[in-house]
Parts: structure tokens; sequence; C-alpha cells
């Protein structure tokens, strides 16, 4: 029997629960799915926050031929199969690709010529933010839909529908806010808990979920509170110069099935963040750790990953460019838009060269070891400043030099 997730998945978008901002009849995508005139797609946004379910109705109230592809079981040789296919019927073809960040850059360039001439409208599906993890050309050819979790309102309304399909089970009010509560925003996991729970007994209550350990499942969801705890542990052992704490942490993530590429991400953050000048190599570290596991993947990229978290704990730590990047953003909300200096200007036409621009510039070059002083920050923030390094590693070095 099909799991309780899929039985209840609507199939109008009038039926669809939640994410108001992309699918309210007076949405974008609502006239698009009427009129069937699709364009490619890019869906953002957590696990059980309906991105699937919503391209299964673009599937039921399109008549475009509809291909699902999953990134994670799908190969370049299938999908390029997919796509001749489309090319060859000259049929409108909608291509669904759930997990699409799991697919690497090659295998999204195979993509690109066919939404480009439009012989396919692609849907995209993500958990992770496609800046990161789609090639640009194909975010500029799509629109991108943000999801959000979903609100309390909409796992009641689906846990609800369930109910109705199961009459004979009775929940009391304290076990469904419990359920909802938990879900974490993702109706995936409380409709997974839901019928757990109803092969157990016919009457939920908070009793009944504390026997059934449903709540040390969701606990674990690692898209909940726990992969937030777990996170924090990483940053703030590598921050501690924990090497052994941060690779046990790290590990931990990934034993949880956590994508690889969002550790690394992290990592590549902590490089500037708690590093920075202090180990300038720390950042090369981190990108090309993001690099190789892009590249190999799970496992083999466990000990890369180990790698770069031990670099990043044992490397010389300084938050100075952090500090200085939130002071700067600080003044700019402040201050606005404060006025570029006319002698750092760029006098690129007559006009400009009359009204001042460039006037007074200092080529550095110019003088001696190419140090000039002149004035660089707006009037308002003469003399400001922002930066102000350690004395630990190289920028207690350069700080002295």
């Amino acid at each position: 029997m099909p799991p309780l997730a899929y039985i209840l998945r609507p199939e109008k978008i009038e039926d669809f629960v939640g994410q108001k901002q992309i699918a309210s009849p007076d949405s974008w995508l609502n006239r698009a799915i009427k009129k069937d005139q699709l364009t490619s797609m890019i869906f953002f946004g957590p696990p059980g926050s309906g991105k699937t379910t919503l391209a299964q109705i673009i599937a039921k109230s399109t008549k475009s031929n509809f291909i699902v592809v999953n990134a994670v079981m799908g190969s370049t040789k299938e999908l390029k199969e997919h796509l001749k296919e489309a090319e060859k019927t000259g049929q409108k073809t909608i291509i669904f690709i759930d997990e699409i960040h799991r697919f690497n850059k090659a295998q999204q360039d195979v993509l690109l010529p066919y939404v480009e001439r439009g012989d396919i409208v692609l849907i995209g599906a993500t958990t992770e933010n496609p800046s990161f993890t789609v090639i640009s050309p194909l975010i500029s050819r799509s629109k991108v839909l943000v999801f959000n979790r979903l609100e309390k309102e909409d796992l009641e309304e689906i846990l609800n529908r369930a109910l109705k399909k199961y009459t004979r089970v009775k929940i009391d009010k304290e076990a469904k806010e419990i359920l909802i509560s938990e879900s974490n925003g993702d109706a995936r996991i409380l409709l997974n808990a839901f019928e757990d729970l109803i092969s157990q007994t016919k009457s939920v209550t908070k009793k009944t979920i504390e026997k059934s350990n449903i709540l040390k499942v969701l606990k674990y969801d690692k898209t909940g509170e726990e992969h937030y705890n777990i996170i924090s542990a990483l940053h703030k052992s590598m921050r501690d110069s924990d090497p052994d704490a941060a690779v046990y942490w790290m590990m931990r993530m990934l034993e949880a099935g956590e994508d690889p590429l969002y550790i690394a991400r992290r990592l590549i953050r902590f490089a500037s963040e708690d590093i920075g000048i202090a180990d300038p190599h720390a950042l090369l570290v981190a990108t090309a750790a993001y690099d190789a596991c892009h590249f190999i993947g799970m496992p083999e990229c466990d000990v890369i990953l180990a790698q770069a978290t031990v670099h990043l704990s044992l490397s010389p730590k300084s938050n100075s460019l952090y500090k200085a990047v939130s002071s700067a953003r600080s003044d700019i909300r402040q201050f606005g838009n404060l006025d570029v200096p006319m002698n750092i200007r760029n006098a690129s036409t007559k006009l400009m060269k009359q009204m001042g621009y460039g006037k007074n510039y200092k080529y550095a070059h110019n003088f001696e070891d190419a140090k000039v002083d002149q004035q660089h920050l707006p009037d308002k923030l003469k003399g400001k400043k922002y930066y102000f390094p350690t004395d630990r590693g190289l920028e207690g070095k350069l700080k002295r030099s």
C-alpha cells in the first residue's frame, strides 16, 4: 500500500495546502497552469513543503508530456534519452527533476540547450539554495519559486484530511498539537508519524505518542532542531580549535544523511568568518573540499570533509573580517547611499571631468611602496576604521609589516 503522504496528495491546485505566495488563485503559477503556458521553474524550499506535490498537480493539469527524473537515481545517459525523445516528438514536454542540486554541472549543462530552445519546460525541485547548486544559465532561464515551511494551520488542515480518510481513528487535541508542532513544518513527517501511530492504535493521545517513540524519530530529523544543534556544535568545535570534536560532529551529520555539499558550504563560510586573513589558505582548502565533494560524492568524500574540518580547526583564528563586514553594513543601513568622493570617481567623459570627477586623484604606483594617503570613504565616514587585524597567524605578520 502506498504511504499516506502519497494517498492524500491533491490532484488540483485548488486543493493544494499552503504556499499562498505561490499557489493562490491570483498567482502567476495558478494562471499559467490554467492557461497551460508554463515556463521553466526552480522550486526551492525545505522538505515536505509541497514541491513534488505541486509538480504532480502540474502534471495532471497540463496537456504536455510529463517526465519525472530523480537526480539521485537518474544517470546522464537516461537524461539525454528523455531529452532526445522530447525533441523528436515535437510535443510539449515538461521534465520534473527532483533534487536537481544532486546533478553536477556537466549534467545540468546537458539541459541548457533544450531549455533555451524551448524543447522542454524544466521544473527542478531543490532543498538547497539554487544560487549555489544550480548553474546560473539555468537559473536565468527559469522562474525561481521559494517554498516556505508549512504553517501550523496548514499542517492542521492536512492532518484533518487524514482523519477524514480514517474515520475510526480518534485523536485528542493535545496529541494533535504535539504532532503538528514536532513536524517542523514538514507535511511528509507529519503524515508518516500519523501513519505509524494509527498502525499501533486507533486512539491517539499524548501518552500513545510518547510510548510509540515517534518524538525521538522527529527529533533526529535532519532538517529539524537537532540539525541546527549539530551544525552549531561543529562550528563551535572548530572555533575552539578542537579537531576531534569537529570531526565527530561532521561525521554525525554525514551519517544522518546530510548533503555533503551543505557541510562543505558551512566550512567555506567558517573559513572567512572565523579564520580570514589569519590563514588565507583555509578558504582555499574549504572551497577545494566543496569542489571535490561535488566531483566524487558520498561515501568517498567523507575523508575530504574531514581533511578540511581538521585544517580549519587547527588554523589560527580571527573574526576581524566578520566584524568589519558587520560594522560596514551597520553604517550603510544607518546613513544610506553616501556619495563617492570626487577624487576617486571615474571621469569617463569630458563633462565628468568638468564636474570635478577624478580631480586630484593620486595614482598609487607613482608613490613609494605604492602607498598613498587620500580620501576613499564618503565625507560622513572620513577616517572610519572597519578592519582591525589581530596578532594571530598571517594577519599578525601583515599588521606588523
